[in-house]
């Protein structure tokens, strides 16, 4: 069985499910209960826009053990064309094929698998365009 908190994630994994301040519009992703331009507690749930640019990236080339065998691979934060940041892993691509500034889209992929049950949780990857 997941674990709670990725049960509690799963609207952002699955859908980039985003939150939209009423009073000031500012996008949030992950969602907050208070928006940190204004404070309003009022949100709108909105989906992030399936495409991003790259905004800064490292390469991982020592990984935790449950990652070994993906390594060299990219994190990148990427602000999506809506305006929200968020981070991920960057896949399908060299690690010298990537730049600041390159656009991006999202992808739903495997994100590791949970525990010896062998339970397989899924989520949000980028790809180059």
């Amino acid at each position: 069985m997941p674990s709670p908190r990725y049960r509690r994630e799963m609207p952002q994994r699955y859908r980039l499910e985003a939150a939209k301040c009423k009073k000031c519009g500012k996008l949030f992703f992950p969602p907050r209960l208070v928006c940190a331009a204004c404070g309003s507690k009022g949100f709108d749930k909105t989906k992030l826009s399936e495409t991003g640019t790259i905004i800064s990236y490292t390469i991982i080339r020592v990984a935790p053990a449950d990652f070994a065998t993906q390594v060299p691979y990219a994190i990148a934060i990427v602000e999506s064309d809506n305006g929200a940041r968020l981070t991920t892993q960057v896949v399908d691509c060299k690690p010298e094929d990537l730049e600041i500034g390159k656009k991006v889209k999202f992808v739903f992929r495997k994100l590791y698998t949970e525990g010896h049950t062998g339970i397989i949780c899924y989520g949000y990857k980028a790809v180059l365009v």
